[in-house]
């Protein structure tokens, strides 16, 4: 253990890996790990980047990582992919469409969501502290632009970035669903397609006019445009939401506790009722009808809370 916290410190590949595949795995082995780094972590910017699928995310984040660097920043990349059905872990594809920022330095990982709300964000919060202990600031988030782990990462975020391009469809309809209260940069990418300008003019007129006042960009991987602009704005809105990452940490580490203490609770309460004779008593009953469903766990909860 110790070898890899000085590994870590040093930021090399490997314990970087080691150390988020411990925390994904929710072992023991993280707890002891995580009780080391504790205090050396949070201190970097997240940067939340979602949007719906097809939006051109990956590229994007490739290139923009790249401008980054430039900027003198140390980016890392941690994308949050669909869960594979077969083994259970992430879909790697981002990853090969990030290739050029991986060469340039930048750490990319994939993290399986495993479908479950709250879990990506406990394996989230914990790689990150992995990456800050490591050196890396800022952090980017990529959501695979799957609803709730959306509004997940924007909890986590310090800057929300939501990406659209003119090919997405229906597009007000799509900016509508949820995406309009999170984002404090909003990018019509893919912005050499037709339809770009009528979007654009959409978001704009719909997102901007809001009290947040986004920032909204154009950008285009194709032509490489708009991407050092946004990588500008990005390193700006880093220095300015600096002053608000401490008051949002202390409302994240409220809510981080809460989750902890209702899921120990809940891996209790599990094991209590698996061995418990007034459970499995009312169960019966409410299997065979005589008692309906409602009853019977008030019962059965009056005999566990006293």
């Amino acid at each position: 253990m110790l070898d890899l916290i000085v590994d870590l410190k040093k930021g090399k590949r490997g314990a970087i890996a080691k150390a988020i595949t411990l925390v994904e795995n929710d072992q023991p082995e993280a707890k002891k790990l995580l009780k080391k780094i504790f205090k050396d972590t949070g201190k970097s910017m997240i940067i939340g980047i979602t949007g719906p699928a097809g939006a051109g995310k990956s590229s994007l984040i490739n290139k923009t990582a790249v401008a980054l660097r430039k900027l003198k920043t140390k980016p890392a990349v941690l994308a949050v992919d669909p869960t594979s059905h077969v083994t259970g872990g992430a879909i790697l594809g981002d990853r090969v469409r990030m290739s050029e920022s991986t060469d340039s330095g930048t750490y990319i990982r994939s993290i399986a969501s495993r479908g479950a709300t709250g879990a990506v964000s406990r394996s989230l919060r914990n790689s990150v502290r992995i990456l800050e202990y490591a050196g890396f600031n800022p952090i980017i988030i990529e959501s695979v632009g799957a609803g709730q782990t959306e509004v997940e990462i924007s909890n986590i975020a310090d800057i929300t970035v939501v990406v659209f391009n003119p090919h997405t469809g229906d597009s007000i309809q799509t900016i509508k669903a949820g995406l309009t209260e999170i984002g404090d940069i909003y990018l019509v990418n893919k912005s050499d397609l037709d339809g770009t300008n009528q979007l654009f003019d959409a978001v704009r007129d719909f997102i901007g006019a809001s009290e947040r006042n986004p920032v909204i960009l154009k950008t285009s991987v194709k032509k490489n445009s708009g991407i050092s602009e946004f990588a500008k704005t990005l390193k700006k809105m880093m220095a300015d939401k600096k002053k608000l990452k401490k008051e949002k940490d202390l409302e994240r580490l409220e809510t981080e506790l809460k989750d902890i203490v209702l899921n120990n609770i809940k891996e209790k309460m599990d094991e209590m009722l698996d061995s418990d004779k007034t459970f499995s008593k009312y169960l019966k009953k409410l299997q065979t009808k005589d008692i309906d469903p409602f009853e019977a766990a008030d019962k059965i909860t009056k005999s566990l809370v006293k």
